[in-house]
């Protein structure tokens, strides 16, 4: 680690008073020793970490960190703070404050020494050590070294660090060391075995919550008198554990904030699941949980694979989160089916014109030299593909409930709510409903000869039935009459209605950005278009939520190019790539320039999403096709205005970005400052939402 950190790195009289100034005063030694290339741009990606979920940890530690594209080599800066600095820990402000960068391609070995790192702090010893340091030199060293004892020299602890290194050269793809250890203090020579706890830690960059979970995790274990094994899924790799490891664990833990790669292989074993920071904060109660589940004979039922989005949500996480997750999991899987059958059904009307609806099957007739036949071939193929939405919806917010047992009840509830008619809200309904039943089936004790079937004939059928008794007979016919309701106000919505709705789909779609509140907008509108012979109105409100989407991306990309001094370097770069994929209806190419100033990108392309929308209904624009951007504009009903009314948002938008970034500036530079180059940082500092 000798070359990670030195002296010039170490600042420990941090003045910084929040964790975006000290990130920066720590950055700017990295840029000085030729570390970092982009200040502004490496800073975006830590402050683009931190959003992801806060790196502060108990015990007075704040660990920012991300793999950035402007870094040169993997870099350890430290600051020291008298006052303390908020990194979003539960026991208060952290006094210690590590800044770790990582290379996009950061070799196996340099993530490792890093890894070391998080595992050092926890290690109150090494900690203490650090926060009595005199000098920036003899920081250095301990972090270097890990621990300086009494009579080493610097010297001899720069040669402990390579020794560290070697030594948890492993970490990051097998069981620890401590770990092993401990399971060979145990020992089989008469004395009892231990109770055998494997986990698995992973946190969204792989380099410090990953190893710090390991670690507390480990320490717990020791202090318990249990066996806990490891597995480090982070940056630089994993192994996975020998199937006999796992098949002696008495109980697993998992600790992590990304899906459990390979997550079947623990299967049938007492589970405790949480995120990465509950592995650092209470590991000794996540053991005490889990051995109370194996006391009381509770294991996980089949195979448990990670939800297609995100993992369904820890002990932590209220019902709304789960419930969030659970219907972008159905989405996730729809969109894809949306849009090719969308596109298929689109280009079939393209080239074999409006009455393809009506032509006879392919199989009965297609003509080769006819473009009408190959209009009716790319419809009919269209149609099929649409007709998987709702069943695809259905199955797939099971799996996000209930993991691989929901897919079959799911898929029956979706088929079933297609079946009688109950679209969009019937397929919702039947996909919570089946993952809700499969749930509770999960929760029976069942005996021990049985556990084997319940997966692959049990739960399929059992909730199969329940969920088609429900959709056939007591709720179908209710949520069929509420979509068509739906359906009928859709198709009056006529003048000042039809130009409201469309200024509320544009905001939604800008508000956050390809989020939630933008995939409801988009599936709102989707599931309008998800029939053979859509609406009217529901070719109109797809139109306006395509528009709105392309509004952020191409504003963004606009105003880089007019008031280009308003941006960073880095900045002017990413506007060049959103023209490309704002012109693509990606709404997410202005997410990094929200995540550096979302105070005044989110505002401003909300409002431009509106006027978007609003023009649109206004118009009258209507759009076939789910996606596709300025690529479908043959398939747009007016196109000259819907392409007018785009660029109204977009102009809208620009104008506000660059007359709130412009007041910023002004205000910045105006104010008293003592030193110019203090200035013009803080002029460029992302703001924090």
């Amino acid at each position: 680690m000798s070359d990670m950190i030195t002296a010039d790195l170490v600042d420990l009289d941090l003045s910084a008073d929040t964790k975006e100034a000290a990130a920066r005063v720590l950055a700017e030694r990295m840029v000085a020793l030729g570390r970092v290339t982009d200040l502004e741009g490496f800073l975006a990606d830590v402050a683009a970490r931190e959003a992801q979920m806060p790196t502060g940890l108990d015990g007075g530690i704040g660990i920012p960190h991300c793999r950035s594209g402007h870094v040169t080599e993997p870099t350890l800066a430290f600051g020291r703070s008298a006052a303390g600095i908020d990194f979003g820990a539960a026991d208060g402000p952290a006094d210690l404050v590590f800044l770790i960068a990582a290379p996009a391609g950061a070799d196996d070995a340099h993530l490792t020494i890093l890894s070391s790192l998080a595992r050092q702090l926890m290690n109150t010893e090494f900690t203490d050590a650090l926060r009595s340091a005199d000098d920036a030199g003899a920081a250095a060293a301990l972090i270097r070294g890990g621990k300086v004892p009494a009579g080493e020299t610097e010297a001899d602890a720069g040669e402990g660090a390579a020794s560290a290194s070697e030594d948890t050269a492993v970490a990051p793809g097998a069981a620890s060391a401590g770990a092993t250890a401990g399971s060979t203090a145990q020992g089989d020579a008469g004395a009892a075995r231990a109770f055998r706890v494997v986990a698995v830690t992973s946190c969204p960059t792989g380099i410090a919550h990953t190893y710090m979970a390991a670690e507390s995790l480990e320490h717990a274990g020791r202090e318990a008198g249990v066996e806990v094994l490891v597995e480090t899924q982070g940056s630089a790799g994993f192994t996975r554990f020998d199937p006999a490891v796992i098949a002696a664990a008495d109980a697993v833990i998992f600790a992590h904030d990304v899906p459990v790669r390979d997550k079947d292989r623990f299967a049938g074993k007492p589970t405790v699941d949480v995120g990465v920071k509950a592995g650092i904060n209470r590991p000794a109660e996540l053991i005490a949980e889990v051995r109370a589940k194996a006391e009381r004979g509770e294991v996980t039922a089949g195979s448990a694979p990670a939800t297609p989005v995100e993992r369904a949500g820890d002990s932590t996480e209220g019902y709304g989160t789960k419930l969030r997750k659970w219907l972008m999991s159905g989405v996730s899987y729809m969109v894809p089916f949306v849009a090719a059958g969308g596109l298929l059904i689109a280009l079939g009307f393209a080239i074999g014109g409006w009455q393809v609806n009506k032509a006879p099957s392919v199989m009965d007739h297609f003509v080769w030299t006819q473009t009408g036949s190959w209009g009716a071939l790319l419809f009919q193929i269209g149609g099929v593909a649409f007709n998987f939405l709702i069943p695809v919806l259905a199955g797939y917010i099971a799996y996000g409930m209930a993991d691989r047992p929901g897919l079959v009840p799911g898929f029956v509830g979706g088929a079933i709510a297609l079946t009688i008619n109950a679209g969009f809200l019937g397929g919702l309904a039947a996909g919570l409903i089946a993952g809700g039943v499969v749930m509770a089936i999960q929760r029976i004790d069942i005996p021990a000869a049985l556990r084997g079937i319940m997966p692959v004939v049990v739960i399929p059928l059992i909730s199969s039935a329940i969920v088609g008794f429900l959709m056939f007979v007591v709720i179908g016919k209710p949520i069929a009459s509420a979509q068509k309701g739906m359906t009928d106000w859709l198709n009056g919505l006529t003048g000042a209605n039809a130009v409201l709705l469309g200024a509320l789909l544009g905001l939604m779609m800008c508000f956050d950005l390809g989020g939630p509140v933008n995939k409801v907008a988009y599936t709102f509108a989707t599931a309008g278009i998800a029939v053979a012979s859509p609406s009217d109105s529901a070719m109109k409100i797809m139109a306006a939520v395509m528009a709105a989407g392309m509004v952020p991306p191409l504003a963004m990309a606009l105003a880089t190019t007019v008031r280009g001094r308003l941006f960073t370097q880095t900045e002017r770069e990413n506007g060049k790539a959103a023209w490309v994929l704002g012109a693509s209806f990606i709404t997410e190419g202005a997410i990094p320039f929200a995540a550096v100033d979302p105070l005044r990108v989110i505002p401003s392309a909300m409002v431009g999403g509106a006027v978007t929308g609003a023009l649109s209904m206004a118009f009258g624009a209507t759009l076939r096709a789910p996606h596709g951007g300025i690529f479908v504009v043959p398939l747009i009903g007016n196109p000259f205005l819907y392409l007018l009314a785009i660029a109204a948002g977009v102009c809208v938008t620009t104008v506000l970005v660059v007359i709130l970034k412009g007041m910023r500036k002004q205000a910045v530079s105006a104010g008293p400052t003592a030193n110019p180059a203090t200035a013009k940082s803080e002029a460029q500092q992302p703001v924090a939402a």
